[in-house]
């Protein structure tokens, strides 16, 4: 692997716990695609194979000389360090960005101890960090790499700022591809996805775990008229629990379970309302994916998900409250025709070439 191929430009490394379709791993591809021309960008997964990534996320075989896979087995593995140590040294990266406690757990350490000038650290969540002992050892990783630390959100900052003493800490919102998520033709993408026409539509996405909070929208479905429907994308350990939840709701005919889309900005178009039900949250993409297409948003009040809600026409419902959920999204649907539309507000906040340009503003050492 030639690192040197790019010229004269950053080498910039991000590491993650894996690679498997999820916001943050959609971001880490974002910034290796939008990085500038002459620099050179590589992502390394600390679980998982090539083969097996690619089978169950195809998308990463456009990037596949960009990934690297170490193939740590479940556990802690102190070899690993070594082995990034080692391949720090000889790389000689720039920069080596971690994403969550794992990655700066191994990776950062590795990257103080092979001398690497830029070492960041992203926070994209703080919930899981009300675990005592998880808050102890994110403590200790951190003063173990002494990276710069971005929280994702506001409320992420000032949750770190609570917890911990580092010093180093500034905040760099997450961004979305707004050339990419745009309005388009709802006909045209319901036809591409065999969606009924003639029907309120509202969608769901993201993984289809028990965190993500499917089976509360399935169940405030319930609780609404007849003639609106949902169509859920996404795959994961939940999928045959959802589809019996539907089965025994009686709303197998108003459920469609699309499995993992490819094509995300049209399933986006394809929508009348997105809902966004979690039980946890950092700051959420699909809620920005969705209001760039154009489509409001009701979500639930769970960790940043109000800062990504246009003001205008995004609702929060208070999580595990079927029915306040279902209430709210019967109110947006008796909007739908609403002259505002939420792009506006994502094009001014959250664009993600702008956080592209943090990032490397805080690589350089020039980001306030």
């Amino acid at each position: 692997m030639d690192t040197n191929a790019k010229g004269h430009g950053k080498k910039i490394i991000h590491v993650v716990q894996h690679l498997a379709p999820g916001g943050l791993e959609t971001l880490t591809l974002d910034l290796l695609r939008l990085a500038k021309p002459h620099d050179t960008v590589l992502i390394f997964s600390l679980e998982g194979t090539r083969e097996d990534a690619i089978k169950n996320w195809p998308k990463l075989e456009t990037y596949s000389n960009n990934i690297v896979f170490l193939e740590k087995a479940q556990g802690v593995q102190p070899a690993i360090v070594a082995t990034l140590v080692k391949a720090f040294i000889g790389m000689k990266p720039d920069v080596v960005h971690t994403h969550h406690i794992g990655p700066l757990l191994y990776a950062g350490s590795a990257a103080r101890i092979a001398g690497v000038p830029h070492r960041i650290h992203t926070e994209h969540d703080a919930w899981h960090l009300n675990n005592a002992k998880r808050r102890r050892l994110q403590n200790f990783a951190l003063k173990a790499a002494q990276p710069m630390l971005v929280a994702d959100a506001s409320k992420v900052y000032h949750q770190l700022k609570g917890m911990f003493s580092h010093q180093d800490i500034t905040t760099i919102k997450n961004g979305i591809d707004c050339e990419k998520f745009q309005i388009g033709s709802k006909q045209k993408a319901r036809t591409l996805f065999g969606l009924p026409q003639n029907t309120t539509l509202i969608g769901c996405a993201g993984r289809l775990e028990t965190v993500k909070g499917q089976d509360q929208l399935i169940k405030a479905l319930a609780l609404l008229s007849s003639d609106i429907s949902l169509a859920i994308a996404g795959d994961g350990t939940e999928r045959q629990a959802l589809a019996a939840l539907t089965e025994q709701l009686g709303l197998t005919d108003r459920v469609i379970f699309l499995g993992l889309v490819d094509n995300m900005p049209a399933f986006y178009q394809s929508l009348d309302l997105f809902c966004l039900p979690s039980r946890h949250e950092g700051l959420p993409l699909s809620t920005l994916e969705a209001q760039a297409c154009g489509i409001p948003t009701v979500a639930t009040d769970v960790g940043a998900t109000d800062e990504t809600l246009c003001p205008a026409t995004g609702s929060l419902v208070v999580r595990h409250t079927i029915t306040a959920l279902a209430r709210e999204l019967h109110n947006a649907t008796q909007h739908l025709n609403s002259a505002t539309s939420p792009r506006d507000y994502i094009l001014s906040n959250f664009d993600i070439r702008k956080m592209v340009n943090a990032y490397d503003a805080l690589s350089d050492g020039a980001y306030a």
